[in-house]
């Protein structure tokens, strides 16, 4: 399914307008404005302490906002696919992969108690989707970090058909997992027109997919636009510098076509 190339209002899923996301001790986030149309592949980015933490959260209904508003169009905040980062207790948790897998169909379930013939073929079909039917009866402990990421890829897409949230899905990946993962969604973003909102720190290779980025800071946003447009700007020429001077596909925001 082919990226639409002139996106109008109609297309899009998510507009967030003048957004100020907050705690008790203080507001973290300000001004907030963006929208995410059908097809999108959005790079979120920033420094640690900026806010991505806090705007998945607003996202996915868990903090609410102080100011401004989320306003979802033909998706729902419960419709959202999301791969969040994982901790050392939940890379250890004892289940089989296809159980880990089917509880991506929670949100489907309604009021009925057990999971359905629906929801069991939805879990096998992502799991061949994924290319990991074969490891449906493995313990999901044994697994590479690599393997994992695929799992929970698969669970994410048995919450949805439209928006996939991820949060630094290839973080303590070796380089090869990194790569067959990130080409693994951008397949589902290009060919599938799977839309993907992805946090990540790996800018370069994760600017080597995207469509579009949006940059946090502590000031709010610091940039929104196409992806091409942030590698000529003067924001992501210094966030690029800082951020990865040493890939070799980016030299101080240009982007050098192989």
């Amino acid at each position: 399914m082919a990226l639409k190339e002139n996106a109008t209002e109609n297309d899009i899923l998510i507009r967030c307008k003048d957004l100020v996301l907050g705690y008790e001790t203080g507001v973290v986030l300000t001004g907030v404005s963006f929208a995410v149309h059908a097809g999108d592949y959005l790079c979120i980015v920033g420094e640690n302490g900026s806010g991505k933490s806090t705007l998945i959260k607003a996202l996915l209904g868990l903090v609410q906002p102080r100011g401004g508003e989320i306003v979802f169009s033909g998706v729902s905040s419960r419709e959202i696919g999301y791969l969040p980062q994982q901790t050392a207790l939940q890379k250890d948790f004892p289940a089989s992969v296809y159980e880990v897998v089917l509880s991506g169909c929670a949100n489907g379930l309604g009021r009925a108690p057990f999971y359905g013939k629906a929801q069991h073929a939805r879990a096998a079909a992502n799991l061949a989707r994924l290319g990991i039917a074969d490891l449906a009866k493995a313990s999901y402990r044994t697994l590479s970090g690599g393997q994992q990421q695929r799992v929970l890829l698969a669970r994410a897409l048995c919450a949805t058909t439209k928006l996939l949230l991820l949060d630094e899905p290839v973080a303590a990946l070796d380089p090869i997992a990194t790569n067959d993962l990130y080409a693994l969604i951008q397949r589902l973003n290009r060919e599938e027109g799977i839309t993907v909102l992805m946090v990540s720190h790996d800018v370069s290779c994760a600017l080597h997919d995207a469509t579009h980025v949006l940059q946090l800071s502590e000031r709010g946003v610091a940039f929104f636009g196409t992806a091409a447009a942030y590698r000529k700007s003067p924001t992501g020429a210094r966030f690029l510098r800082c951020a990865c001077a040493d890939y070799p596909r980016i030299q101080f925001g240009v982007w050098e076509e192989e």
